[in-house]
């Protein structure tokens, strides 16, 4: 298959790449296009054939869903059974914007979108790119990360391409996402609305609107026999190396990967270092590390949210055998990087 690449200005939208896209999309086709968030793999949400598609480009379970990405606080009447009367609330603070409900699905969502659950995940991106691309569809777009499943989710169009060249039918470029990890997911069916992943609308900003928030077990890195959402039990953020997570006091954490990198080196295998600009010094000395990645400030953990995966890409572009990630706080966007990152290291921590 030949991948289509649209290079396109994110502020100003060309009109006439836009409804190429939205032509590909109406017909069946399989489209990658920038969100705030990351980058989305759409199809048409309303055609079970179409959303089949990005399960086979991606190589995703079948019993993992999608989120289905509107347009206008319109489109939310016909997808969902009825409207929980927290939704109201929230679309009202948070739409458009990188946070995603859970509401009881209508009959005309197909099961390939929801892996036959009753119930389905939408938002409203606010990035202009995706607002112009659905509006000009006259579709909802279901879209996962526009990744091959398991990988580090795409800032880029680059990383698009890199994974999914040949699988999809275009990519539209719309340089890079500026929050850098997923959407906040919030199941509004349980009693207490509960956090199924967390992201760029915070746990702390929901408490601010609705007063009693849950965050589900998995979120923390907790093992359940049954995880609400199908999609928390799959392997996530994984490049190719092995990563770990080093935690603990910051001085300690320092010393021990220090430590790792000369006790890793000595074995012959290549080590990157994710460190931050409060720490990076520290790694220039020897034992240096084969690669250095600095995320960002730890006085602002947006940079380091919007620099994660690209930085796991980097890693494993310079062939790094050996991961080490320091860790950060839980508060604010400090839950979903540590989310992202135990899922990237399949829960490997070392202690320092």
């Amino acid at each position: 298959m030949r991948t289509r690449y649209l290079k396109i200005d994110p502020l100003v939208p060309e009109l006439h790449k836009i409804r190429l896209a939205a032509r590909i999309l109406a017909r069946g086709g399989v489209v990658a296009f920038p969100t705030e968030t990351v980058y989305g793999l759409g199809a048409n949400a309303l055609d079970g054939r179409a959303v089949r598609r990005i399960f086979r480009a991606k190589g995703r379970p079948a019993d993992n869903p999608l989120i289905v990405h509107i347009a206008s606080f319109q489109d939310v009447q016909e997808l969902v059974a009825y409207l929980p009367p927290r939704a109201t609330l929230l679309m009202q603070h948070f739409w458009p914007g990188p946070l995603t409900l859970i509401m009881p699905r209508s009959g005309i969502i197909p099961d390939e979108v929801t892996a036959g659950l009753a119930t389905v995940g939408i938002r409203m991106p606010s990035h202009p790119v995706a607002q112009a691309l659905i509006r000009a569809a006259h579709l909802p777009i279901a879209a996962p990360s526009a990744n091959t499943s398991g990988r580090p989710s795409p800032t880029t169009g680059q990383h698009v391409l890199r994974d999914l060249r040949g699988k999809i039918d275009a990519v539209v470029d719309g340089g890079p996402a500026t929050v850098g990890v997923e959407s906040t997911v919030l199941d509004l069916t349980t009693p207490v609305p509960t956090i199924l992943r967390p992201g760029g609308i915070t746990y702390e900003d929901l408490q601010a609107v609705l007063g009693e928030v849950a965050i589900d077990p998995v979120v923390k890195g907790q093992q359940v026999e049954h995880p609400k959402a199908p999609g928390m039990k799959y392997k996530h953020y994984a490049p190719a190396g092995e990563v770990f997570l080093v935690t603990g006091d910051l001085d300690r954490v320092v010393a021990r990967v220090r430590a790792l990198v000369a006790a890793w080196q000595s074995r012959g295998r290549r080590v990157a270092v994710l460190a931050t600009r409060e720490t990076a010094p520290a790694y220039q000395a020897p034992p240096r590390p084969d690669y250095l990645e600095v995320l960002g400030s730890r006085r602002q953990p947006e940079t380091i949210a919007a620099n994660l995966f690209s930085a796991l890409r980097n890693c494993e572009r310079h062939h790094a055998d050996i991961i080490l990630a320091e860790t950060f706080t839980e508060e604010g966007i400090g839950l979903a990087i540590m989310n992202r990152l135990r899922k990237s290291a399949a829960n490997r921590i070392i202690r320092a």
